[in-house]
């Protein structure tokens, strides 16, 4: 073993730790971004009736679990189905392990009704020229080079407040 090898690894995790940063930040800001322009769809049975109608206006899935999703095994089920649906549909998809955070970010009720589910969200656009955004662009690099590490589904975490 030389000196060389175990700086290599820790620049390899130090760019992916970059990497992860980046597209956590990006993640927010198209969140956000989409929100007000009122292209987000939120709840697993939602973003499946949309996917159902119009799957070409579909930018980005988000899933979404924590620590108390990992045994309910019809989540899990869900989570499966719309992963094959996006992968068929060419649609970039993403893990997030911060429902607090997302429901901070997307707002997790409206107008008083009760909380809404955080396990699946949609980026949508409506046409294809209306609604271009560079987060939407650094994610799509990022899940692209997920996809050429053999990470179909990478997770994502947000940067620190």
């Amino acid at each position: 073993m030389t000196l060389e090898e175990p700086i290599g690894v820790e620049e390899k995790q130090a760019k992916s730790t970059e990497r992860m940063q980046v597209a956590g930040k990006a993640l927010e800001e198209l969140l956000s971004s989409a929100q007000r322009q009122h292209c987000l769809t939120v709840g697993v049975y939602e973003s499946a009736k949309v996917m159902n109608i119009d799957p070409d206006s579909v930018v980005l899935c988000l899933l979404a679990t924590d620590e108390e999703d990992e045994g309910d095994i019809a989540l899990q089920i869900h989570f499966t189905l719309i992963q094959a649906f996006c992968c068929d549909n060419d649609i970039n998809i993403v893990r997030v392990n911060d429902i607090p955070r997302l429901a901070e970010i997307v707002g997790n009720s409206v107008d008083n009704e009760e909380p809404r589910d955080m396990h699946c969200i949609l980026v949508t656009n409506p046409s294809q020229d209306s609604w271009k955004d560079p987060a939407l662009e650094k994610l799509g690099v990022f899940c692209e080079e997920s996809r050429c590490t053999n990470q179909w589904v990478p997770n994502i975490s947000f940067p620190e407040r």
